[in-house]
């Protein structure tokens, strides 16, 4: 079989999807955090500097139907004009970038065929490629904000991103973003230590995980969002 995923061993990617810590990669770009390459979510296509798109829906249900909302206009536009890749699930003579996704081997890379929305399949192709970090924004699924929201697929990426990070690869996650409870403050990740009058915090020193007392290591931790660069790491 002819491999159709590229070797992108150890290069740095970022996947920017349309959620609100999106603004993260603007300000993670303008701090000249390294990428090697990044790839769009659907409508980001129209809006970032990108090297890739994936869209795994089918080119009609932009191009045929209003099905997607205040994306549409913005995807028929993007569809019409854009070279590619545009990694999807069916071809469609409309659209000269579309790339059919290749499921048989990304699916027998990361092991699994559990792949229930769009960003899932980008992160597939991430750990088919081999690539060495990915960085994740605009990925957020849910706000502490809007209680009774949130969209299906993150438990799919978190799964899919274990997998990533079993493999060695480094993960880096907007601040914003709920994704691997990123948002949560740092005193709030060890359940049942987060009650102690002096919660236990995980860090890592020499590549071991370790948990030291917040008091012991205060100064060191913001929780605040704001910009950090987002160092991939292993969560």
């Amino acid at each position: 079989m002819i491999n159709r995923v590229p070797d992108l061993s150890g290069k740095s990617i970022a996947i920017v999807a349309m959620g609100k810590s999106h603004s993260q990669f603007i300000l993670a770009k303008t701090h000249s955090q390294p990428i090697d390459e990044v790839w769009a979510i659907n409508a980001m296509a129209g809006v970032i500097y990108h090297d890739r798109v994936f869209m795994m829906d089918p080119a009609s249900r932009f191009l045929d139907s209003d099905d997607a909302g205040t994306q549409t206009g913005l995807m028929r536009s993007v569809l019409e004009k854009h070279t590619g890749p545009i990694y999807t699930c069916e071809l469609d003579s409309r659209c000269p970038g579309l790339v059919e996704f290749p499921l048989d081997e990304v699916m027998n890379a990361c092991g699994t065929g559990y792949f229930n929305n769009t960003v899932a399949f980008a992160i597939g192709y991430a750990i088919a490629a081999k690539v060495g970090q990915i960085h994740l924004y605009g990925i957020d699924f849910s706000y502490k904000n809007v209680v009774h929201f949130a969209e299906a697929g993150r438990a799919c990426c978190e799964f899919l991103l274990a997998k990533a990070m079993e493999r060695g690869i480094k993960v880096g996650i907007a601040q914003g973003s709920c994704l691997l409870d990123t948002s949560e403050p740092t005193i709030s990740k060890l359940y049942g230590y987060h009650r102690l009058k002096d919660p236990l915090v995980v860090g890592l020193e020499n590549e071991r995980f370790v948990a030291k007392k917040y008091s012991e290591i205060k100064d060191m931790v913001k929780d605040e969002v704001e910009y950090i660069p987002p160092e991939a790491k292993r969560t």
